[in-house]
């Protein structure tokens, strides 16, 4: 979707002379190709396209020479008005440097531009003042440490085309085709140093004075009575600028929003080449990093800078993933690393933290715009905090940092920056373990504390986020710490102290967990990593700042309070929250025993994940004939599928008899969340239930078609799958919803009311498919065979008939990562979110931050199967006639 959003944050209007712009109501065709000389000379292609520039930055320029690829990097949308642009974008800020208009005419595309576009081969014909004939943009497979898309710039082969021996049209014709002036004519203020004799619109007009700042234009700094950047020399470690908890990001004008990454903070320190990169502590962490990092960071064309910023690795989601970034430190590989960096300290002799934060990060962007993509400016968002952490939980992301646009850089915590989380999460020290119970030399939890007046308080154990070589490393590393005696301050009870070997408390884990309980433990909690650049010693319990101790469950009396604010500076609102979980009763034997090991899920891990998202999925799974996907190792081991109740059933497991194979084994359904837990217990990693309920077994009350994508098939030309399946069934009167399936497609679902038969709706799906594949034969196929699927996509009908089940929604499934099947809201169908985007750990903090379930309206939007087939067969009449 095209939108000027990302073009407008990364300019200060106030100090380009580029225009803000606006998106168009009607497209057009026009292109233009701008030279740009930033710190890197290359020239910008822009197309007309949805009402905007659609741009990419092609780094050495359009070939004429047939099939010679030119690399062109795809930017942010750009207004229309851009295109007339010429002249400089100030030195620090986005793209400072010189802009001329090399070309601009019109362009025609060969077929459908937009589906070209998704697709990712636009092919097109140019007729400009000095590009012409046909082109292509192919767009390239998207590596894991590459943030932008990546596309080829190739002449295709025509008259216009010239061979290499001729003149390179580059050097041939370098000045602008508006004011025929050549880049290096442009000064400072944009105007021509040497003007030229071609006639141009405007010509002849005496040049516009420039504008006086009025007192409202001014800088932050002139503001607030700083002076700003001073000459200094480098300053030793800065210790970093800290967030304060709090339960609500701000709200208003003079609040930033950064995303909150999950990684190592790094000050990274360039000097004339060299970098060192030190954590949050001051140590030097630059081996450890690795040689990739240091070398980007040493390409910036500074002399001297000191630049916060954060270590990550990427998850497929496009989340960062600390567990992730642990595994790669302690293999010693760097190549996943990128660093994303948020502020500028000091720059080539000017020591500028007294600067506001919206100017230091205007020359920290300005630096960084033509780094290596494992550099990474941290962009903000200016919306409302609490409408950005919404859209931050809901894309599973870790949380927000808000900043005050116009605070220096001021050392330790502040309440300029505040962070609010999608989920709790902090660090621990631990203090003890618990051996595993499925492996001699692993641990199977831990036991954690923090420091409260000088002693550890117990807070509980995790047992779940470990993966086998985690769990076995941590067996390791605790032996030479074990201790005859509690370090808790307290006593433990019988029950806490059970089959505890006790350490001495020096390391510090971080751990992700749902709530606190009334007496202070933790509830529902994950382990996420060892932390190495933080002493046991500095752990102490995190909590927001809060109106009154009562809103604190642990604080017994004020003496134990956490930071208490006053009314009138506590948040607008509250984050939203997942409803209390319900109690869970039915014992799990062997709760360390891990089923995703290379992301660290275990029993215990899977039941509390089911007991969390028990409201939403139960509509789904109650009272339904089941079948299971079992892993009773893992999903690395033994798997099967079970339709039928099996011997030593777990008695929260209820068997159904299907009245058509009475003679046959019961089946299996369950009618409560100890039924789920009973699932859990039997290692049941995916749950497809039958599309009909026990009570009605011969009438469906939903329809599920099953968008699989064949080998080659793009995610967007999925998304557009799912949009046309959508428009078919509701122009036959039926109600859409959408899931994706935690594999590589989507499910498109229809609530039936329960009226039709099995064979009316398996007909009626089949029809929708076939139509779908008759229709547009290079895009959907609606037969099984996979030689004929291959760059297609399977329209798959088979799941709406007697007997066949899909996979639940919220299931989990039996793959790497440990996805989930989630249902979505139409308007979030979009590349920010993959077919295996949400995952175990990720999907409840995304249910926490929904002001709604995006299905919560299924049930009330069920028609019968009866008017879709009316509305259709009318539909086929008027076709006909």
């Amino acid at each position: 979707m095209a939108t000027l959003d990302t073009y407008r944050r990364k300019r200060n209007f106030k100090s380009t002379a580029e225009p803000k712009g606006r998106k168009a109501r009607r497209g057009g065709n026009a292109f233009v190709i701008q030279k740009h000389a930033a710190r890197r000379l290359h020239y910008d292609l822009r197309l007309e396209m949805q009402g905007v520039l659609k741009s990419w930055a092609v780094t050495r320029g359009p070939s004429l020479v047939p099939g010679e690829k030119r690399l062109a990097v795809e930017v942010e949308d750009h207004p229309l008005e851009y295109g007339d642009f010429e002249g400089t974008i100030p030195k620090g800020q986005y793209g400072g440097g010189s802009v001329i208009v090399w070309d601009r005419g019109r362009w025609t595309p060969v077929g459908d531009a937009e589906k070209g576009y998704r697709k990712g081969h636009l092919e097109f014909e140019l007729a400009g003042e000095k590009l012409s004939g046909r082109w292509h943009l192919v767009r390239m497979q998207k590596k894991p440490d590459e943030k932008r898309n990546n596309w080829l710039l190739i002449k295709a082969d025509d008259e216009a085309g010239r061979s290499a021996a001729d003149p390179d049209i580059l050097e041939e014709q370098p000045a602008s085709v508006k004011t025929d002036r050549r880049i290096e004519e442009i000064s400072e203020n944009g105007s021509s140093r040497v003007p030229r004799a071609k006639k141009v619109a405007g010509a002849g007009k005496p040049p516009a004075k420039p504008r006086k700042l009025k007192k409202a234009d001014e800088s932050p700094s002139a503001r607030t009575g700083r002076t700003g950047a001073k000459k200094a020399p480098m300053p030793p470690f800065v210790a970093p600028a800290l967030a304060t908890l709090m339960r609500a990001p701000p709200a208003g004008a003079r609040w930033v929003h950064e995303i909150k990454f999950d990684g190592y903070r790094v000050q990274a320190r360039v000097s004339k080449g060299r970098v060192t990169l030190l954590t949050r502590s001051g140590l030097d962490w630059s081996k450890r990093f690795g040689r990739e990092i240091a070398t980007a960071l040493a390409a910036l064309p500074v002399e001297s800078a000191v630049i916060d910023g954060e270590v990550v690795v990427e998850a497929g989601s496009g989340a960062s993933d600390f567990s992730a970034l642990q595994d790669d430190l302690s293999a010693g590989r760097s190549d996943r690393f990128v660093v994303y960096v948020f502020d500028l300290l000091y720059l080539d002799g000017d020591d500028i933290r007294d600067l506001p934060l919206i100017e230091r990060k205007e020359r920290l962007a300005g630096i960084v715009e033509a780094a290596p993509g494992i550099v990474r400016f941290s962009n903000h968002f200016e919306e409302e905090g609490p409408l950005v952490l919404r859209h931050a939980c809901r894309l599973s992301l870790e949380g927000v940092i808000s900043k005050q646009k116009d605070a220096p850089y001021r050392s330790g915590r502040t309440r300029a920056w505040v962070k609010s989380k999608c989920s709790d999460r902090q660090e621990f020290v631990v203090a003890g373990y618990v051996p595993s119970s499925t492996s001699r030399e692993a641990i199977g939890s831990l036991i954690l504390g923090v420091y409260e007046n000088g002693g550890l308080v117990h807070v509980g154990r995790v047992g779940t986020g470990f993966t086998h070589r985690v769990a076995a490393d941590l067996f390791d590393r605790l032996q030479s710490l074990r201790s005859s005696k509690s370090p808790f301050r307290k006593r433990l009870s019988a029950e806490q102290a059970r089959n505890v070997r006790y350490v001495k408390p020096q390391l510090v884990a971080e751990v992700e967990f749902r709530a606190w309980t009334a007496d202070g433990h933790l509830r529902h909690a994950a382990f996420r990593g060892i932390r190495e650049d933080k002493p046991a010693t500095d752990i102490v319990r995190e909590a927001p700042w809060v109106e009154s101790v009562r809103e604190v469950p642990w604080v017994k009396s004020a003496r134990e309070a956490p930071r208490v604010k006053s009314a009138r500076e506590a948040p607008s609102d509250k984050p939203a929250a997942l409803p209390k979980a319900p109690k869970r009763r039915v014992a799990l034997t062997h709760p360390d025993r891990v089923y995703w090991p290379d992301d660290g899920v275990t029993k215990e891990g899977l039941a509390d994940y089911y007991t969390d998202v028990w409201r939403w999925i139960a509509p789904h799974i109650v009272g339904r004939a089941l079948a299971l996907l079992r892993c009773p190792t893992g999903i690395t081991g033994q798997q099967f599928f079970q339709k039928h109740a099996w011997k030593g059933l777990n008695s929260n497991i209820t068997p159904v008899k299907d009245p058509k194979d009475r003679a046959g084994e019961p089946l299996i359904s369950i009618a409560d969340l100890d039924g789920l837990m009973g699932l859990v217990q039997s290692a049941a990693l995916e749950i497809h239930p039958w599309g009909s309920m026990v009570s009605d077994w011969e009438r469906p009350d939903r329809i599920i078609m099953d968008l699989d994508p064949g080998e080659g098939v793009a995610w967007a030309e999925i998304i557009a799958a799912a949009e046309e399946t959508r428009r078919r069934l509701e122009d036959a009167g039926l109600n859409a919803f959408v899931k994706t399936s935690g594999g590589k497609g989507l499910h498109v679902v229809v609530p039936l009311t329960p009226k039709a038969t099995w064979p009316e709706v398996k007909a009626f799906t089949k029809a929708l498919a076939d139509e779908m594949a008759s229709d547009s034969p290079g895009t959907y196929v609606a037969t099984i065979s996979k030689a004929k699927r291959k760059g297609k996509i399977l329209v798959d009908y088979l799941r709406n008939q007697r007997g066949m089940t899909a996979v639940a929604p919220y299931s989990t499934r039996a793959r790497p990562g440990a996805p989930v099947s989630m249902p979505l809201h139409w308007d979030e169908l979009g590349p920010a979110i993959g077919p295996a985007h949400f995952t175990l750990e990720n999907a409840p903090p995304r249910l926490a931050a929904l002001e709604k379930d995006p299905w919560v309206d299924f049930q009330k939007a069920a028609v019968p199967l009866a008017n879709a087939t009316t509305k259709t067969r009318a539909a086929r009449r008027g076709r006909k006639r």
